[in-house]
């Protein structure tokens, strides 16, 4: 299983966009596509963050009220941070009439994750491969509100590192992570192993010339 760090990561996503020409929406649709065949039933959490990963997790809500399942999203962070393909995403998302929650600080995010435990099933889609140092506020305070839901992880278990597999202090327990085009380094080392559940790695349009 070919493997890549966080920066390998991102020299591929940016090979495939600027110099193939995908279109970065694409490819969050994609993945967000690919989290979502993971989900049979609702209710639907899902916990976003401002990041990409945040744009993937709207694309899990979009297709999840499409399906008919109740879909509620919490999102850490105001709607007025959420810029570029996430924005796009989370536009959609409310046009369609879904239904957001914004939760900024740490004890308005502890107190929506945890109103979450009536769930089917949760989608982390809080932070991503970006992530080093102690993970702190209402990322955290989120984190650690988690109710003991199935979880489906967006590309990797938030609060992981993803070059060392180590925790930030604190990180998602998912049941299923489903990350994108490539490994993670951090996924090879014994330290993540608690904490990724079944991974699933899933073809989002990345060719693998991109990884070369």
């Amino acid at each position: 299983m070919k493997t890549l760090t966080a920066a390998q990561m991102r020299e591929a996503d940016r090979r495939c966009i600027e110099d193939l020409g995908m279109p970065g929406v694409v490819l969050m649709n994609n993945a967000g596509a690919a989290v979502f065949s993971e989900i049979a039933s609702g209710p639907v959490g899902i916990v976003c963050g401002k990041g990409n990963n945040g744009g993937d997790g709207f694309v899990v809500a979009r297709l999840a009220l499409l399906a008919g399942f109740e879909t509620r999203v919490v999102l850490v962070a105001r709607p007025e941070e959420i810029s570029g393909d996430a924005r796009v995403f989370m536009n959609v998302y409310r046009n369609l009439g879904g239904v957001l929650e914004s939760a900024p600080d740490e004890a308005s995010a502890a107190t929506a994750v945890r109103n979450f435990a009536d769930c089917a099933v949760l989608v982390d889609a809080l932070l991503g491969t970006g992530t080093r140092g102690e993970v702190r506020g209402s990322a955290r305070a989120a984190i650690e509100a988690w109710p003991p839901v199935y979880t489906v992880a967006v590309d990797m278990p938030s609060g992981m590192n993803a070059d060392t597999g180590e925790v930030c202090g604190t990180c998602i327990r998912a049941d299923v992570t489903v990350t994108f085009a490539f490994a993670k380094r951090g996924f090879t080392f014994p330290a993540a192993q608690p904490f990724l559940g079944r991974l699933v790695v899933a073809d989002i349009g990345i060719p693998p010339s991109c990884a070369d």
